[in-house]
């Protein structure tokens, strides 16, 4: 996680030949989606690029910017491609990897979606590090970098300075995921309905997701999903769910697994933990307050599904995204890594 960035924090989005579409709007459509609370842009996009590409639907594109925006750039984000020497026999051309390895060496926050991670490779920005690209390109690009550690099942990974993605929806996972850590979940989460797209999924989850489009014609999940979100701070049981949905426990546990990819009892303890990640960015409630109000009970019991779920205490969570509390007088907030 990261302090707020600045307000003029500027993307360079970096395309080369055979760009994958869809990997350009995405981080295109998300950063510039993102607001403050009056509504001003929180990022400058900028498309840049050594030349005109065609990318792999068949249109050329012609980037506004020369490669000289690496240079000024905050985050520097690389959209997949589905041809040329990253991908084919592991070569780059050298204005482009001297452009990347100049911005990583000065410190701009390197992002790869899908198999733009084998232009990081390429560039050897990836030697020895932990990172992600779509499952379908495992063995290709897992060949032909045999010293990046890969991991061909995760949405993303996030290895402080350097980022990368999976592939399609994992790119717009990564994206909310660096808006959060700039701007915390409150700005992520207004992006995310800005983009109309789920606003956190676990970076954890495996890309071979399976969820089944539910039955247009039968009666979904969603308003009791709704009513449950009403009550979080309640004791709500798998019973309780299924009797407002009007359907069976198994009944009802198949069709909300089929619509959400999860459990009932899954989703519910992700919500909890949601609402108590924005309610410590957003109020100076005591710890313990915040776990009772998130139906988790207790400080201890919120300090366990904050570990598990990325990795921080409460109140390390909340100094990174309220600096300027002083430490509650209650002694309920915990030091970092207990």
């Amino acid at each position: 996680m990261r302090k707020n960035q600045a307000m003029s924090h500027l993307i360079a989005i970096l395309v080369l030949e055979g760009l994958v579409p869809f990997d350009l709007g995405t981080p295109t459509q998300v950063f510039l989606s993102a607001r403050d609370d009056e509504g001003n842009r929180l990022y400058r996009v900028r498309v840049c690029g050594p030349a005109p590409v065609v990318a792999e639907s068949g249109f050329t594109l012609i980037p506004e910017y020369g490669l000289e925006q690496l240079a000024e750039a905050d985050t520097v984000i690389v959209p997949g491609i589905h041809k040329g020497g990253p991908v084919t026999d592991g070569t780059l051309p050298d204005e482009v990897r001297e452009a990347l390895v100049a911005a990583a060496a000065r410190g701009a926050r390197i992002v790869s979606i899908c198999t733009g991670a084998s232009v990081l490779a390429a560039a050897g920005l990836l030697d020895g590090r932990p990172a992600a690209t779509h499952w379908a390109w495992a063995e290709r690009i897992g060949g032909l970098y045999p010293r990046v550690r890969w991991d061909f099942d995760v949405l993303f990974v996030d290895d402080g300075d350097v980022l990368t993605s999976a592939g399609v929806g994992a790119g717009v996972d990564l994206c909310l995921h660096i808006v959060r850590g700039d701007h915390g979940a409150a700005v992520a989460n207004r992006t995310a309905r800005r983009c109309v797209v789920p606003p956190w999924r676990d970076g954890g989850q495996a890309q071979f997701i399976e969820r089944p489009v539910p039955d247009a014609h039968g009666s979904g999940t969603e308003p009791t999903r709704a009513w449950v979100l009403d009550r979080l701070a309640e004791p709500v049981t798998l019973e309780e769910m299924a009797g407002h949905a009007r359907m069976s426990v198994r009944t009802f546990t198949r069709r909300f697994r089929d619509e959400t990819g999860l459990s009932p009892r899954q989703w519910l303890l992700r919500q909890r933990v949601e609402h108590a990640r924005i309610l410590l960015e957003s109020t100076d409630l005591a710890v313990e307050s915040v776990a009772r109000r998130a139906g988790l009970g207790s400080a201890t019991a919120l300090r366990q599904h904050m570990h598990a779920t990325i990795g921080v205490a409460p109140s390390a969570y909340r100094r990174t995204f309220r600096p300027d509390l002083r430490a509650l007088s209650s002694g309920r907030n915990l030091p970092m890594g207990q």
